[in-house]
């Protein structure tokens, strides 16, 4: 069964790939998580071939949902799902509690809208 695919856009590879390393703990391996983590050069900010890129290798067929962390990763995010057919969805949702509600979700086989909603509600959790 194709589950629902996530790519995690950062200004930073480490903190991206340090979300992906939690999914895999809380989520099973099957749930395609790709990062789309700083430049090609290693630098802090955002890249459209990377983004592009690590969406086409989160795509099994069940949809994407992109979660970016801060305001440029999001335009450059926009930018790239624009041009791509059918789009994946960019949700606004808090990056780390978002993907972790997503990736637990999508590895229940839940579709792409619900996985998206998920993300979403993660943003009312209570604060400390």
């Amino acid at each position: 069964m194709a589950l629902v695919g996530i790519v995690l856009v950062s200004h930073s590879g480490t903190l991206a790939e340090g979300v992906r390393d939690l999914l895999r703990q809380v989520a099973t391996e099957d749930v395609r998580v790709e990062v789309a983590g700083g430049t090609p050069s290693g630098e802090l900010g955002t890249d459209y071939e990377t983004i592009a890129s690590a969406v086409g290798r989160a795509d099994s067929g069940a949809g994407v949902l992109v979660l970016a962390d801060l305001g440029s990763a999001v335009l450059t995010t926009r930018t790239v799902l624009e041009d791509l057919d059918p789009g994946p969805l960019l949700v606004d949702a808090p990056f780390v509690e978002g993907a972790v509600a997503a990736a637990v979700l999508a590895s229940t086989g839940a579709d792409l809208a619900t996985v998206a909603d998920a993300a979403r509600e993660a943003r009312d959790v209570p604060k400390f």
